[in-house]
Order: C-alpha cells, then structure tokens, then sequence
C-alpha cells in the first residue's frame, strides 16, 4: 500500500509487477492535501472520534460499576437482557436508527455522527468483568469511612482499571476512525463527511487513481498503527487481567 502510493500511476499498470517505484512521488501526498475540504473531513474524523471516546467511556463506566457494585431487583436480566443485544447485526439497526435522527432532525449533525455511538455493550460487559475483580473490602471500607458512590469510583475503581478503560478507549478510537458506512448514511453534505468517506472522490468515469487512493489510506490508517503499536501492552494486560468472572 505504501509503495504503490508512492508510485506514478502509469507504473501500476504496466504489464510486469513493479514493487518498488521508480522514483517516490511524494507529490501523491501533496495531492490529496489538496483535495477539495480534505483538511475538514480530518477535522471531522477528529471531533468525532473524540467524542465518541469520551462519550463511551462516561456511559460505560457509569454502567459497569452499577452493574458489578450495586444490589438493585431485575439486575441479573437487565444485564442478561442487555448482553442478547449483542447478537443483533448491527446492520439491522441502520433503517431504525437512520428514521429516528430523520425525526429527529438530526440528519447532516454531529449529533448523529455521536450519540448513537455513545453506549457499547461490549464495553460494558468488558469493564464490567475488570470491576468485578476488585475486592470488594476496598469498597466496604470506603462506605465506613463516608466516602460517596461517585466519590469511590473516581478515585478508587477508575484508577485501578486504568489497563481496561485504556484498552476500551483504544479499540474505540480504532473503530469510530474508521468507521464508512454509518458516516456516509447519515451526512448529505461533504462539509460533514469524515475521512474514510474521501476514498470514494478517487473514483471516476475513466477508472481508479490507486496511487491517490493509496496515499489516501495510508493517511488514514497511519495514526491508527502508530496509538496501536504506542499502545498496544495496555490492551494486552486490560484483555488478560478482565477475566470471565460470573
């Protein structure tokens, strides 16, 4: 992928495979930076993306300590109920949830790039699993010594699952960057589309500019690679140490 971005488009299509280019076109790059509102659609994948993080992270941990900490009637089903969500494609929600922002008026917003992807089932079932890990003396001792719900989740759990909240933001971040679909449903304008939505515009009537496509991709995934590999040992021990705990 980065060497044929690297490449002038009339070396991939020569008849004998060429791995390594001529000489490197840098210029590729340079061209889409110069796309038409390329630096908006950055700017977009960047707002979103950090909304969404923080979104989910809120509602998350929110959940997962009533759900591993507090004793309320119906909460074994609600959580039961809640993890069989999981096993509806999400494809099947995109007609639903597309009618409710259109009444909702929220077609073309950043409210319907966000909200919708503010709550996650699985990273309440994955947090949640990390909390139920925690001894549960230390919150005994927390009640007697007056310290608040809130207060005991601030400064005792949400420390603690710092590998597992990490983790959480990680693969959110990866996902909600990447994300095509849901993005090119939900927005009419290129003022509101994101980065991934931008690999379409290398496609017309006379074929496929690959090399613009590939330094397209290679932009778009690059700062993805770079969080993973930066931090990849916080989603290992997050992942080894949530455990399966009933």
């Amino acid at each position: 992928m980065i060497l044929t971005s690297l490449k002038d488009l009339s070396e991939i299509f020569w008849k004998d495979i060429v791995l390594f280019p001529k000489s490197l076109k840098w210029e590729n790059y340079m061209e889409v930076f110069k796309l038409n509102q390329f630096m908006r659609h950055l700017f977009n994948s960047i707002i979103v993306t950090i909304c969404i993080t923080l979104g989910e992270l809120f509602t998350t941990i929110l959940a997962a300590f009533a759900f591993s900490n507090f004793k309320f009637k119906g909460r074994d089903l609600l959580f039961t109920l809640l993890l069989s969500t999981m096993m509806i494609p999400s494809e099947i929600l995109v007609i639903p949830n597309f009618v409710l922002l259109s009444k909702l008026g929220w077609i073309d917003t950043y409210k319907a790039l966000i909200i919708p992807w503010c709550a996650s089932v699985f990273a309440i079932f994955f947090l949640r699993q990390y909390f139920l890990g925690i001894p549960k003396e230390l919150y005994y001792a927390a009640k007697v010594d007056g310290c608040s719900d809130f207060k005991y989740l601030c400064t005792v759990m949400v420390p603690m699952a710092k590998p597992a909240i990490i983790t959480l933001a990680i693969l959110k971040i990866i996902n909600s960057w990447n994300a095509f679909m849901w993005p090119l449903v939900v927005t009419n304008s290129e003022e509101m589309r994101t980065l991934p939505t931008v690999l379409a515009k290398f496609s017309s009537e006379v074929g496929m500019d690959y090399n613009l496509l590939m330094a397209a991709t290679t932009i778009i995934i690059l700062p993805m690679i770079i969080i993973y590999i930066l931090l990849s040992k916080y989603i290992i021990n997050g992942v080894s140490r949530s455990g399966i705990k009933g």
